[in-house]
């Protein structure tokens, strides 16, 4: 039986928790149209095997090489045994010829799969999919053990760190450039050669994503470094953020701020999206929408208590307003909350009875709702 549904209703963490709790067996995809990218995990008996992810395909012995696990020559060799008609992976050839221990090549596997559950677990938008299914499909590819709970709890370590460099790097798109010399800079840079690396690859026009796809890093590795260098003044990132540089004008009304900040949302500039908002409600302190889209605006940059709060305030403004209602149970169910978010939940789908909302929406939603009350069972059973 599948599992599916869009992300914005059940997101990655949840679903993650509930294959992990149900000790499921088989193969997730994750669409994200957005970012043009799709992930897949194997899953066995709720551990995490081996994730790939289609906009990183970087092998596995290039993967090795970068991380100086082993050198070029030692790839070339494992390379033509197999052109000689050698069957083993290039894992194993590897660890036959001595140039890897197998302990290395499985703490490898195993940072590649992290790396690649850690870049999903920041998508918001998409579409995920689960099928039961033996897990003799990875033909081959080396796999490893990762527990979910171990992966969540990373995950949560590095969202706290995104909040920290946010104010610098608001998201993934931003594009560094190297700092200008000044006539009074002094000493020199103490780097190790990762951040020479990331150093090296600044052109000016790349952007964070760019430079980690060039280098097989993660998006995570590489902004955490241009954060540093940026503080040691080394690098300058210059972001849009101020009302003046979003087009916003005196003559705007609500409907047409409105408009701005989804446009901005929609290309991921939170910064931008919630610059136009709080402009906004300085003029129309008592627009229920506007509190909606800043809702939707701190949901996206993982800012789920204070969505909730936000939203809270939309419904005491307009209890009618159903993107409050759907929205409300997004942020409770990503707290772990999810018999209050199918009530939410319930809740917008009477109104959209009543107001005509679309099938495809309804039915998104009737299966949100569902996939949270399986949850809250499975979660009170667990607590015994």
């Amino acid at each position: 039986m599948a599992i599916e549904g869009p992300l914005k209703e059940l997101g990655i963490h949840d679903v993650f928790q509930l294959l992990d709790l149900n000790r499921k067996t088989g193969v997730l995809r994750v669409t994200s149209e957005l970012r043009h990218n799709q992930g897949t995990v194997w899953f066995e008996n709720g551990t995490v095997i081996y994730a790939e992810i289609r906009n990183n395909p970087h092998p596995l012995g290039e993967l090795l090489v970068r991380a100086r696990k082993i050198n070029e020559s030692d790839l070339d060799r494992a390379r033509s045994m197999q052109e000689q008609g050698d069957e083993r992976q290039i894992g194993d050839l590897l660890i036959a010829i001595g140039a890897i221990k197998a302990v290395d090549l499985e703490r490898q596997v195993r940072f590649q799969i992290e790396e690649v559950i850690f870049e999903m677990m920041s998508w918001r938008e998409g579409y995920f999919s689960f099928v039961e299914q033996p897990v003799d499909s990875l033909n081959g590819r080396p796999t490893t053990q990762v527990r979910i709970e171990a992966l969540l709890m990373e995950g949560a370590r590095r969202i706290d760190e995104w909040s920290r460099m946010e104010r610098k790097i608001p998201h993934v798109g931003v594009v560094p450039t190297l700092a200008a010399a000044t006539d009074d800079a002094e000493g020199q840079l103490d780097l190790l050669p990762a951040e020479w690396e990331v150093l090296a690859s600044i052109d000016g026009t790349r952007d964070i994503r760019a430079i980690a796809s060039s280098l097989a890093r993660s998006e995570f590795d590489v902004a955490k470094t241009i954060f540093g260098l940026e503080a040691a003044g080394a690098v300058s990132i210059v972001t849009r953020a101020s009302g003046q540089r979003m087009g916003i004008d005196e003559e705007r009304d609500a409907d047409g701020l409105l408009a701005l900040a989804h446009d901005a949302l929609d290309a991921n500039d939170l910064e931008g999206a919630r610059s136009v908002i709080e402009t906004a409600l300085e003029s129309y302190p008592h627009d229920a929408r506007l509190f909606v889209e800043l809702g939707r605006i701190q949901l996206a940059g993982d800012r789920d208590a204070e969505a909730e709060e936000t939203l809270r305030r939309a419904l005491r403004l307009d209890a009618q307003l159903a993107d409050a209602h759907r929205l409300l149970g997004n942020a409770l169910v990503r707290q772990g909350r999810f018999e209050e978010a199918s009530g939410w939940w319930d809740r917008w789908l009477k109104l959209s009875a009543e107001h005509g909302g679309s099938p495809e929406d309804i039915r998104a939603v009737e299966r949100a709702a569902e996939a949270a009350k399986l949850l809250e069972r499975v979660v009170r059973r667990e607590r015994g």
